[in-house]
């Protein structure tokens, strides 16, 4: 944990920029104003940091500088920029100062809030800059979203991010938590949010990008983050924008042959819905935050460990800090106005009906479920064993994957399969369940293979750390790989302890 700075003004930090004669560069904005250079002129000192500030407003002007783009407010606009600028900061001024300077280029392209108050405010930043004299650049891009009223109040928040990017990527690059809050001092995350965070080059060659995004939501900047299977940190707007979502939530630890029969049945039904067919769509597993805390702090290496086995087999992950459902379609419909499928288990239906979930809501469970239903969202169940269904019922848990039954009630149950159409939700809510199912906002998963209904993720991971090689049989063949090849979970503790 690093310990706690004091907390500096915006006008400091710039004015520190300033005087402190070693940080030298460009400052190049489009859109909202130029409002982080203005604070490093208004607080004073500016020369000693300021080789050149830019705004090219006109996209005629803009295309002519830095090329056509097809749209301005992006990450290949900013990168782009920050390409331009720093090639002209070389060759003008490295041979006149380059030994004794940190060059640096900012720049930003947003979309503020217009005139006539229709759109909603977001924007990209990053700067390329030098951690040491003469080192290669190092890089830092964000993309954030602009949650005031007004263009004025956006265009303030701006600046102080801009200015909190400039002073932490000189200052905070070798502490990457403390980078991660200094981007909303002064401001805070209710104003602001950066739901996008990567970092490159030699000043950051021992930062984790993943992690990283992590520490976005672990510290309330975003609720959702997001990478692509090779772990490329990825910008949830981009992706979702406008197509149809598929979600898988779980723990994954480890992913089972359930989880994946789970969303491939879930999948082949799904692109069959009218709505569906011939849209652009996306396959996400998702995972909660409170999955990967563990007593209270961030469990690093559990997380990667997660998010690899996800990755390794093609999936695209979404980490989130929505423990209700309703929360994660309200998130999704921020991008898309396209079909929602929720691929789950039993347990997580019936744990969708317990009241104790929406008692912050005014209107409880009915609230929830208005929001969750409200537009083309569909819940896709994945059957259960009657035996398993019980156990469940009773708060114990799963038996071993082919383990006898010693209950005459499993005796008899255990080839029972409890369905959508058959499980049993509190008295009190059946009227309300049974609307759903009339009108297909729930569904029965088909197509399953009833030899994985035996597998439960916390069997396995038992197994894993026991040494019971029987555990490779219950997951995909490439996480049977990676957890041999990287030891996750506890692999090979046991035998380690043994020859210690």
């Amino acid at each position: 944990m690093s310990e706690k700075k004091e907390l500096l003004t915006t006008n400091r930090k710039a004015l520190t920029i300033n005087l402190e004669g070693t940080y030298y560069g460009t400052i190049a904005e489009i859109g909202a104003g130029q409002e982080v250079s203005r604070i490093f002129f208004q607080v004073g000192g500016a020369s000693g940091s300021i080789a050149k500030t830019m705004s090219a407003y006109d996209m005629t002007f803009s295309d002519a500088i830095y090329g056509k783009a097809p749209r301005y407010v992006s990450r290949e606009r900013l990168l782009t920029m920050l390409d331009h600028e720093y090639r002209l900061l070389k060759e003008r001024l490295w041979e006149k100062r380059g030994e004794r300077t940190q060059f640096f280029v900012f720049a930003d392209t947003v979309a503020a809030k217009s005139f006539k108050g229709g759109n909603d405010g977001h924007g990209w930043l990053g700067i390329r800059f030098q951690h040491e004299p003469l080192a290669e650049p190092s890089e830092i891009i964000i993309h954030t979203r602009l949650w005031d009223k007004e263009n004025v109040q956006q265009q303030q928040a701006l600046g102080i991010v801009g200015v909190n990017l400039i002073y932490g990527a000189f200052h905070y690059a070798n502490d990457p938590r403390q980078l991660i809050q200094s981007l909303v001092d002064n401001i805070g995350s209710d104003r602001i949010e950066v739901d996008m965070l990567r970092v490159t080059g030699p000043a950051f060659q021992h930062a984790d990008n993943r992690l990283l995004s992590l520490l976005l939501v672990q510290h309330g900047l975003t609720n959702a983050v997001m990478f692509a299977p090779n772990g490329d940190v990825l910008q949830p707007s981009e992706v979702l924008y406008r197509k149809a979502v598929l979600v898988e939530r779980g723990s994954f630890r480890p992913v089972t042959h359930v989880n994946v029969d789970m969303l491939n049945c879930a999948t082949a039904q799904f692109m069959q819905e009218p709505m569906v067919k011939g849209k652009d769509m996306i396959v996400l597993m998702e995972i909660t935050m409170n999955n990967l805390l563990a007593s209270g702090d961030l469990d690093a290496e559990d997380f990667l460990a997660r998010v690899d086995m996800l990755g390794h087999i093609g999936f695209t992950t979404l980490i989130s800090n929505y423990s209700e459902f309703y929360r994660l379609v309200s998130y999704f419909r921020r991008y898309t106005k396209e079909m929602i499928g929720v691929a789950m288990g039993i347990n997580n239906l019936l744990e969708i009906f317990n009241e104790k979930y929406y008692e912050d809501l005014e209107g409880g469970i009915l609230e929830s479920m208005g929001r969750m239903f409200r537009h083309a969202v569909k819940l896709y169940i994945y059957p259960m064993k009657q035996d398993a269904y019980e156990r469940y019922l009773a708060g114990d848990q799963p038996p071993p994957a082919g383990a006898a039954s010693h209950s005459p009630t499993h005796a008899f149950s255990s080839a029972v399969m409890i369905t959508a159409r058959n499980v049993q939700v509190p008295e009190r809510l059946r009227n309300l369940y049974a609307h759903l199912l009339e009108n297909h906002n729930v569904d029965c998963i088909v197509g399953s293979n009833p030899d994985y209904l035996n597998i439960f993720s916390r069997d396995v991971l038992q197994r894993i750390k026991a040494g019971d090689d029987s555990w490779a049989a219950m997951v995909p063949a490439k996480v049977a790989e990676i957890i041999r090849q990287r030891r996750l979970l506890g692999y090979g503790a046991r035998a380690q302890a043994a020859t210690a």
